[in-house]
């Protein structure tokens, strides 16, 4: 993707544009962003996806008493005829390609920040209440009318006692009706509310937004894996993960403390040899990137995988036709050398051609790439290609 130049996913600018105007900063409104856009899934395709254990989903309603939620899976729903209601169906994309194509599309936005892709269909009126998000989000609509109201409010108390989030004092600033195709981007914390006009259809592209607590918690829990590591008790996909750290498997010793008089009081040296023990771990971008890149891949309960083809061994023949591509549910990120796929860390550097798989998420079989691919590259997208992980189309 060239990111400097016109988009028409983003009304005629550009990914650069975009970013550096309104990225987190202010709501943008894009006609036609996919022109004639029809969705790879019809209404009875989602109540149909939401009857499985595997699709996390919510079903959502207002009626004399107030706003309702029920989460799925569901037998059966309200009839299409009954107003006020919304379905939402989670992470749409890890059960169906297409979907999942059209979130990349989104992709001038790094893989890091890219979270899922949630359907939510409506009757007549059906909506989730003025709310807000604390994450960027792309609303585009897949079928029939949405009517949007937004507002940059700073007052976002909430109602309480519901059993979802709807602010106590909306006061909206803009509104417009998007028709299929159309596409409304909002930033974190802009208020809205979207109701439904007739049936209608809503894909809704969300970004991941971690909270600052998450990331800390993040790096304790790599540096607890990273000390375990080094004393021979951690263990993955691949044996012997490599991680880099001090060892820590000397045991604590005072041979000239004193007897004491106050034996519940917690010791100096045991104190002193904690802190200096932490002191041994290197909290640097290192060991960010080892959490980052394996907290950003690891997979949600609900990603399956098709196994793969016994029958092809790219060690022995590597197509010269088609190419490799990346599941749908596959996440496969890089920083540097260091390579992560759905959670582990790889057992060999991010090679160029490596790297190119993951930006493209495909690799043409007879491409000077892929021709280049060293045997112990080989091997591992074999080992891919047998876990679902990967997959050859001719």
């Amino acid at each position: 993707m060239k990111i400097d130049q016109p988009l028409t996913l983003l009304g005629g600018i550009s990914p650069q544009h975009f970013m550096r105007e309104y990225w987190q900063r202010k709501p943008l409104l894009i006609r036609q962003a996919i022109p004639g856009f029809k969705p790879s899934l019809s209404i009875a395709n989602i109540k149909q996806l939401v009857k499985r254990e595997e699709v996390e989903s919510r079903l959502i309603w207002q009626d004399e008493n107030g706003w309702n939620m029920k989460t799925g899976p569901f037998d059966r729903l309200p009839a299409a005829s009954k107003p006020n209601w919304s379905l939402l169906a989670q992470s749409v994309d890890l059960h169906d390609d297409a979907t999942a194509a059209l979130m990349r599309q989104f992709r001038f936005i790094s893989d890091a920040r890219l979270d899922d892709a949630m359907i939510s269909i409506a009757t007549d009126g059906g909506g989730v209440g003025p709310h807000f998000d604390s994450y960027d989000v792309f609303l585009l609509q897949a079928h029939g009318q949405r009517r949007w109201r937004i507002s940059q409010q700073e007052d976002l108390t909430l109602e309480p006692g519901l059993p979802l989030k709807i602010l106590q004092n909306f006061q909206a600033e803009e509104e417009f009706v998007l028709e299929p195709g159309d596409m409304l981007y909002l930033p974190p914390h802009a208020a809205h509310d979207g109701v439904a006009i007739g049936n209608c259809m809503t894909i809704s592209i969300g970004f991941r937004a971690p909270t600052l607590a998450t990331l800390a918690c993040g790096m304790l829990e790599t540096a607890n894996d990273q000390i375990l590591a080094n004393l021979g008790d951690l263990g993955g996909l691949y044996a012997n993960p490599v991680i880099p750290g001090p060892s820590l498997s000397a045991t604590f010793k005072d041979p000239d403390t004193d007897a004491t008089t106050t034996p519940a009081a917690l010791p100096d040296t045991l104190l002193k040899a904690t802190v200096d023990a932490i002191a041994k771990v290197k909290f640097d971008k290192h060991l960010a990137t080892r959490f980052l890149g394996q907290w950003l891949t690891d997979l949600p309960a609900n990603a399956y995988f098709e196994p793969g083809n016994e029958d092809l061994d790219l060690t022995v023949a590597m197509p010269t036709t088609g190419k490799l591509v990346l599941d749908r549910c596959t996440r496969l990120m890089y920083r540097d050398k260091q390579l992560f796929i759905n959670g582990e860390v790889a057992p060999i550097p991010a090679s160029s051609r490596l790297r190119q798989l993951a930006d493209a998420r495909e690799l043409l079989c007879g491409s000077d790439k892929a021709t280049k691919l060293k045997q112990k590259e080989l091997r591992m997208l074999n080992e891919w290609q047998l876990e679902g992980w990967l997959h050859h189309i001719d």
